[in-house]
């Protein structure tokens, strides 16, 4: 598995607490992109529309042989999901108020190109200031043991 993009905001802004795999419906000239490494997952999300799952406001770079066949950088592109999961998620998307966040793109041991989608729920300023004072406490106590050790 070769990880070619991850969100790492997504870690930061949200409380994750389901990850899922997920295919994504791409042309030609974005899978070249992506396999250089030309996607940002910054600001993007999945969202519902009718029975489908669709990956929205995901920047994927236009690549630079595709000449007139190249795609729009920001069209919503289609995830592919069994139905069984597609249902699932929407219950839980509707119901607790909980969203979709990309947090990782990759190629598989095939050579297919998969999505991590997570199921989070936003954290509140406070949340994230505590997880900063605590992430700090944990780096001092590591640096303190350190220098004792010496």
């Amino acid at each position: 598995m070769k990880i070619v993009a991850t969100n790492k905001n997504a870690y930061y802004n949200y409380q994750i607490l389901e990850t899922v795999e997920a295919g994504l419906a791409l042309t030609g000239s974005e899978v070249k992109s992506i396999r250089e490494g030309r996607i940002s997952l910054k600001e993007s999300y999945a969202e519902f529309k009718g029975r489908e799952l669709f990956l929205i406001d995901c920047n994927i770079s236009p690549y630079h042989a595709a000449n007139v066949f190249n795609h729009e950088p920001t069209r919503p592109r289609k995830l592919l999901l069994h139905r069984r999961e597609l249902k699932r998620l929407a219950g839980k998307v509707q119901e607790r108020g909980f969203t979709l966040i990309p947090t990782k793109v990759y190629l598989n041991d095939r050579g297919y190109i998969k999505i991590e989608l997570a199921l989070a729920r936003g954290k509140k300023t406070y949340e994230k200031r505590q997880e900063i004072k605590k992430r700090e406490v944990e780096r001092e106590i590591r640096s303190e043991i350190k220098k004792r050790l010496r």
